[in-house]
């Protein structure tokens, strides 16, 4: 009895010191993260003012710059770190199904995610219709692994899913939009284990967002809200005109990503020449919205949401430009250009509904096509909801969320970030310690 006692205190320690371990490297990661997410949005939005100086400057300078730009970010993601190209949730999702070897390689490594960041600040400074996000979450993934291997903790998907939703967390500034995010899209089997470490990776995260950058409402207030009429008239057509528009951008991707068709497998094998032209094709849109349609379309969206006039070339031109700059190649996500795109999509709608207030309907375009583009209509709505103050919206914004789910799946039967994580499965051959 005293033997069998002896043999089990050691493993009782081991365990206690694993645990302590791992809530160590979570803490810790999470700060880290945390901090890297604010000085990643002050050096992106950094990039866009000097942009649109130099624009300001020379109205026709961006012909020039933003092509040789969008094609040297390819030309250097596709030599140094070729998982580091497009938004950076699809590699997260890649490496959480087999986290034990993609741990080690080049998908969540602090290399490739070095180059993220980098490379989508160069985009952000050339004028590309980019967000912050998605490589946010592949950072904070990134982060996370090097601590916990760091601290020799096992690395398990929930690591991973905590590392990406608190990064969801710290760029929007919404601790529960992170949650919801880690459900809807990271999580393949999402336990009770990692929902008690991803909390603990949104919370210190957001402390840490709130800590420094303040409490701020990421698009603005709006208090507006729709009677019962406005909300069974405006949700059902932006429920539909998101989910179609939204999985037209999302099939367009897909296809690309997974050619069928000979000239779509042509132009990927020039990958160059087709940066080359995506970035003529976003310089000419900028030009043609008065700047409007470059970088993450922030100050337009917020400009729309506090219902104040904007152009109704916006969200069309907002959506051509984001998809010439996802197909490009180069590192960027789609978050804030989808959110800015729906945004476009509300104030064309705000003509059909002219006695509706203006800053709701364009709450419901913007959910509708993000929810079209995503497929996460929970995380959508809280997304929403935080980074607007609306909460008077909620019924309204579900009703349309679940509408244009159920019609982006129509037109697009594979979500968007599962699709696109198929290219990056096995992406590590080999080890990679850097």
């Amino acid at each position: 009895m005293k033997a069998l006692f002896s043999s089990d205190e050691p493993s009782s320690t081991q365990d206690a010191l694993a645990i302590f371990r791992r809530r160590i490297a979570t803490g810790v990661g999470a700060v880290l993260l945390g901090l890297l997410a604010i000085a990643f949005a002050k050096l992106g939005d950094l990039a866009q003012t000097l942009f649109l100086s130099f624009t300001s400057a020379s109205p026709l300078g961006s012909v020039f710059l933003t092509p040789a730009i969008f094609a040297g970010a390819v030309f250097l993601t596709q030599r140094w770190a070729p998982v580091a190209r497009g938004s950076g949730i699809p590699q997260v999702i890649a490496a959480s199904r087999n986290p034990g070897s993609e741990a080690l390689g080049p998908l969540v490594s602090i290399k490739t995610a070095s180059l993220k960041l980098v490379m989508t600040i160069v985009m952000l400074g050339a004028g590309a219709s980019v967000g912050r996000e998605g490589p946010t979450v592949q950072t904070s993934a990134a982060v996370m692994v090097a601590i916990h291997r760091f601290l020799r903790v096992p690395i398990t998907a929930g690591v991973l899913i905590a590392g990406g939703a608190a990064g969801v967390a710290a760029a929007f500034n919404t601790p529960l939009a992170g949650v919801a995010f880690a459900i809807e899209e990271l999580a393949a089997a999402y336990e009770q284990r990692v929902a008690v470490l991803v909390m603990a990776a949104v919370m210190i995260a957001g402390l840490v967002s709130l800590g420094i950058a303040g409490d701020y409402i990421y698009f603005g207030a709006m208090r507006q809200t729709l009677d019962l009429r406005g909300v069974l008239l405006v949700a059902p057509v932006a429920g539909i005109a998101g989910g179609l528009t939204g999985g037209l951008f999302s099939r367009a991707l897909l296809a690309f990503a997974n050619p069928g068709r000979t000239w779509l497998a042509a132009l990927k094998r020039r990958p160059i020449l087709l940066a080359t032209v995506c970035g003529l094709v976003v310089a000419l849109l900028g030009i043609s919205s008065a700047g409007a349609t470059w970088g993450t379309g922030y100050e337009a969206t917020r400009n729309l949401v506090e219902a104040k006039d904007g152009s109704l070339w916006f969200g069309p031109a907002k959506f051509i430009a984001t998809l010439a700059t996802a197909l490009s190649g180069a590192p960027g996500g789609i978050f804030a250009p989808s959110l800015a795109v729906g945004a476009g999509l509300g104030d064309l709608l705000t003509a059909i509904f002219p006695d509706d207030p203006r800053g709701a309907i364009v709450l419901l375009g913007m959910i509708g096509y993000f929810v079209g583009v995503v497929r996460a209509p929970l995380t959508a709505v809280i997304i929403i909801t935080e980074t607007t103050a609306s909460r008077g919206m909620i019924i309204p914004l579900f009703a349309t969320a679940l509408i244009a789910d159920f019609v982006s799946a129509i037109v697009c039967r594979e979500r968007l970030y599962h699709g696109l994580a198929k290219a990056f499965s096995h992406a590590s051959t080999a080890p990679n310690h850097n």
